[in-house]
């Protein structure tokens, strides 16, 4: 049940993301493939010292910079290139758009903010 309730939370996200993020006319979106490649079981370490795990399995965890984790479930749009939806254990939902700004991927808050990867792993 627990599963299924988050399943649930990560449609309705991904139902509202779609008008959400504004990537610049020289980004590219990331496709399915690249989403695959990219972000599915593979570490994002930001610049700022903290990580994101996408597990193969559906499960995602966040590292903070003062060591603090949050863990919860995340779903692909398959409706929106590179979004990716997360619901966490404490009830919290976010949604963020992955991308190339030419250089690095980047991750998009639903604000709009950038945050470049550093590494991944």
């Amino acid at each position: 049940m627990r599963v299924l309730t988050r399943v649930l939370v990560c449609l309705v996200a991904l139902l509202a993301v779609a008008q959400e993020f504004s990537p610049r006319d020289s980004d590219r979106l990331l496709s399915a493939d690249d989403m695959a490649v990219e972000v599915v079981g593979r570490t994002h370490e930001f610049f700022d010292g903290e990580v994101s795990f996408f597990s193969v399995s559906g499960t995602y965890s966040y590292t903070y910079s003062d060591g603090g984790r949050a863990f919860g479930s995340y779903a692909l749009d398959d409706a929106t290139e590179g979004v990716v939806c997360s619901s966490f254990e404490n009830g919290f939902s976010q949604c963020h758009m992955y991308l190339h700004d030419g250089t690095r991927l980047v991750l998009i808050m639903e604000a709009d903010d950038r945050f470049p990867v550093r590494e991944v792993r």
